[in-house]
């Protein structure tokens, strides 16, 4: 069986305080994570206190974008098209919820490394999502 990744309609993400610098980034084609300067972890999603030590020492850094699938479902009766979300650990140690894109959908393992895409939301920032490297 073979389900075809199609392009399907995003919606615009409504922003917190703060969130600009991360889709601005997207936007430019650049995956950005805050880091704390305390405790020298990342973290995500972007707030202004570290969830780790609750240091306001936070910054966004360029992250390389590349990971592994941790877990992933796909979807084929939810909407208008299939798709796959994913919890994808990224190299820098932390795990994000997203969608794995650019691909059959039924190709798709836990374990298999993959790289940072954007896609463009609807009247919106670009949002980070993930293809099969």
């Amino acid at each position: 069986m073979t389900t075809p990744y199609q392009d399907r309609k995003i919606p615009a993400p409504k922003l917190n305080y703060g969130d600009e610098p991360y889709f601005d980034a997207a936007t430019q084609g650049k995956l950005m994570l805050k880091f704390c300067n305390d405790c020298k972890q990342y973290h995500h999603y972007p707030r202004a206190l570290c969830p780790f030590c609750f240091s306001d020492k936070t910054e966004f850094k360029e992250v390389k974008g590349t990971g592994t699938v941790y877990s992933y479902s796909v979807t084929r009766t939810s909407g208008p098209v299939p798709y796959a979300i994913a919890y994808v650990t990224l190299d820098e140690g932390i795990t994000m919820l997203t969608n794995i894109v650019d691909c059959d959908l039924d190709t798709i393992r836990c374990g298999q490394k993959v790289e940072v895409t954007f896609k463009p939301s609807e009247e919106g920032p670009a949002i980070p999502m993930f293809k099969l490297a």
